[in-house]
């Protein structure tokens, strides 16, 4: 096995010093928001075979959602603790952290409210699908949408008989928002099919091709600034408190749906609530 050259040593010692610099600060910081909980639901015990399906669903979205939501937590956390080390630094260190540290950190962290919004709605369709039976159960049929990309519209017609998700739904809407697709300059449908903004340093996009109203053609000529570090920790700690409030609301769903599986199981109707 060949020993790393001199080159290749001081790069390590130096992304070792930047990254001490941040745990530094990562350590002495507060780290903000709050962390969404684990196992808080309650079904019957013992719970009859027919709710299996839904048990083992919630089980897995509600654990993988407090995951992603905790994360991003964690996200704005970091990205904080980077700009106050970047603050600091010359131009060739920017690069080097954001080479191996700030980019992959940013490029997921911006990602996240996309995914989170998704996973509600993903996990919001199925539960109530099964839930569902509790309504009608000789008349229930297993159909649903196709999964390759559920969105809000995709489950109203399968969620909207339970009263939660009329609040679930208004908690879930302003996640990855127009507001916040302006403000990253769409990053994330840029990153994948064209040229994002960079982050910390360096500029992208130096010429722009635009079609006026009048169909007349030109080209823009100067850029886009990297993204701000402390900016895009702003607009994620926005994203992040409304997933936290579309957690309560998930949360509450699925104690309509308990409370009915549960009425359900003691041989009551099961009507659902309007």
């Amino acid at each position: 096995m060949p020993e790393p050259d001199e080159f290749t040593q001081k790069q390590s010692a130096e992304a070792i010093r930047l990254y001490t610099a941040y745990r530094h600060e990562l350590d002495h910081s507060q780290i903000g928001g709050r962390f969404m909980p684990y196992r808080w639901w309650k079904l019957p015990d013992p719970l009859a075979g027919l709710w299996m399906p839904y048990s083992s669903m919630l089980s897995d979205y509600a654990a993988e959602l407090a995951n992603i939501i905790n994360d991003l937590t964690h996200d704005v956390h970091r990205l904080r603790a980077w700009a106050r080390v970047a603050a600091s630094l010359s131009n060739e260190e920017k690069l080097a952290v954001s080479h191996e540290f700030i980019d992959t950190l940013g490029t997921v962290a911006l990602g996240r409210p996309y995914a989170i919004k998704s996973r509600f709605a993903f996990a919001a369709g199925h539960l109530c699908h099964q839930a569902n039976k509790t309504n009608d159960l000789q008349g229930w049929r297993d159909q649903f949408p196709n999964e390759r990309a559920l969105y809000l519209d995709d489950i109203d017609q399968i969620c909207r008989g339970w009263r939660r998700f009329r609040s679930f739904k208004r908690r879930i809407e302003p996640i990855a928002g127009g507001a916040f697709k302006q403000a990253t300059g769409d990053f994330r449908n840029a990153y994948n099919h064209r040229f994002s903004s960079r982050f910390l340093i360096g500029m992208s996009a130096m010429v722009t091709r635009i079609v006026g109203e009048d169909g007349r053609i030109c080209y823009g000529i100067g850029g886009s600034e990297p993204l701000n570090l402390d900016q895009v920790a702003d607009l994620l700690a926005i994203e992040r408190d409304h997933c936290y409030r579309a957690f309560e609301a998930f949360q509450a769903l699925v104690a309509e749906h308990a409370a009915a599986i549960t009425g359900f199981d003691l041989g009551s109707e099961g009507t659902l609530l309007s």
